[in-house]
């Protein structure tokens, strides 16, 4: 039989301790005939402050199976949860909040689903199955989960499920994990890019019982944080560089005005045309930085976890591979052009043409400079991250090299 250890963080929750415990531990049989072995119904008890410890230190003297492990004092749901994690005997661990709103009659299908070779088996509270879920939180997890979806390369329908079964194994992959309720969206987002294979699994979510201990504003911008931070841990250019993109096609979109507005004979510029030269420069601007800055992200991220440079997105190659290395000549034709239109700008002005005819001149000469400035030192730091991150393979290749010719002169001698 496949071992399963279950793992229910509890704060303050006498009054719905003991019915969830018994409804998990009624679930014995039917996981049983699933080839399923209980082995333990681990309860954390996070620094409660009510009975929730007394309760379940009874419970626990009338069954074996049940053990009860303590926090001195309130660390977090994902401390609790990492604690039990710690503690589970069992091949398989599955866990589930204590409120009752997670029905544990479901864990024997999350379990088939892992013994069929998923890692990681979500309880999914958006795919359909009968929901009390509060419309608040609803619209909240619709949001998170399509923003993981959109980051990564899976579709994902209810990445903060607090019901889930997944192998021990596992663990090392995922963690680090947060001690807070936003251990279980990390969870979501770091499986989905250490490749871990996950499915979800439809069950009905029921209102819970006692008040909730979660704050929508709160706890949202920190599941936001928490997703969008992972997922820059992974992929940076995935997220950087779409907005640099969109800062540089501000500046194409403005540039090709001028040109078509121009060749239709219009040569003054009003106030909101000034505006958008300005915005034209500024997003030109910042637009490469961000890029270059998920590039660069990206090479050091490879470096750190000694992975091959992504430049992917959702699974597509999206980026051309080689992309950085040409950011040093095109940086290099960038400046002379903006030198050059500087320059007849210049010339322009000594021989008389006023300052009103040449300002635009200047204005897009200082931004062609710049950009190029940014795309040659970006391209010098990749370059350098580049050597760095070859240079282990590089001595390993040496070095065998040293020790086959030196076997051969061994060889020879002989």
């Amino acid at each position: 039989m496949t071992t399963l250890s279950i793992v229910i963080p509890a704060y303050n929750e006498e009054k719905g301790i003991a019915e969830i415990v018994h409804r998990v531990l009624a679930v014995r049989e039917k996981l049983n005939k699933a080839s399923i072995e209980l082995i333990e119904l681990l309860v954390v008890d996070d620094g409660s402050k009510d009975h929730t410890a007394q309760i379940m230190g009874e419970i626990e003297k009338a069954d074996p199976c049940v053990k009860l492990v303590r926090h001195p004092h309130n660390r977090g749901y994902g401390a609790a949860l990492k604690t039990g994690f710690s503690t589970a005997q069992g091949e398989l661990i599955g866990f589930l909040d204590a409120d009752g709103t997670y029905p544990p009659e479901y864990f024997p299908e999350l379990c088939q689903l892992a013994i069929q070779g998923n890692d990681l088996v979500i309880g999914s509270r958006m795919s359909g199955a009968d929901s009390k879920m509060p419309l608040t939180r609803r619209i909240g997890n619709l949001f998170f989960a399509g923003l993981l979806s959109l980051l990564s390369h899976q579709s994902i329908s209810d990445s903060a499920s607090g019901m889930r079964v997944f192998r021990k194994d596992i663990l090392e992959t995922i963690y680090p994990l947060p001690d807070g309720l936003n251990l279980t969206p990390v969870m979501s987002a770091r499986a989905v890019h250490e490749g871990i294979k996950m499915v979800e699994y439809p069950i009905p979510y029921s209102e819970r019982i006692g008040r909730s201990k979660l704050s929508v504003v709160r706890d949202g911008s920190i599941f936001l944080r928490s997703i969008i931070w992972t997922v820059l841990s992974y992929n940076p250019v995935g997220v950087f560089g779409f907005f640099g993109l969109g800062g540089i096609l501000v500046t194409a979109i403005v540039g090709v005005g001028l040109i078509i507005a121009r060749l239709s004979g219009v040569t003054t510029i009003g106030a909101w045309g000034v505006a958008a030269l300005f915005w034209a420069l500024v997003s030109g601007i910042v637009g490469i930085n961000i890029f270059a800055l998920g590039l660069t992200s990206n090479y050091l991220v490879s470096l750190f976890n000694r992975r091959p440079v992504q430049t992917s997105f959702r699974g597509r190659q999206w980026l051309p591979p080689t992309l950085d290395r040409h950011f040093g000549w095109l940086g290099l034709v960038a400046i002379l052009l903006g030198l050059l239109v500087a320059s007849v700008s210049l010339v322009l002005g000594i021989r008389g043409w006023e300052v009103a005819r040449i300002w635009l001149y200047l204005l897009g000469s200082a931004m062609f400079i710049l950009m190029g400035v940014q795309l040659v030192i970006y391209w010098i730091l990749m370059r350098v991250l580049e050597e760095i991150s070859q240079r282990e393979n590089l001595v390993e290749r040496d070095m065998l090299a040293v020790t086959i010719q030196s076997n051969s002169i061994e060889e020879l001698i002989k």
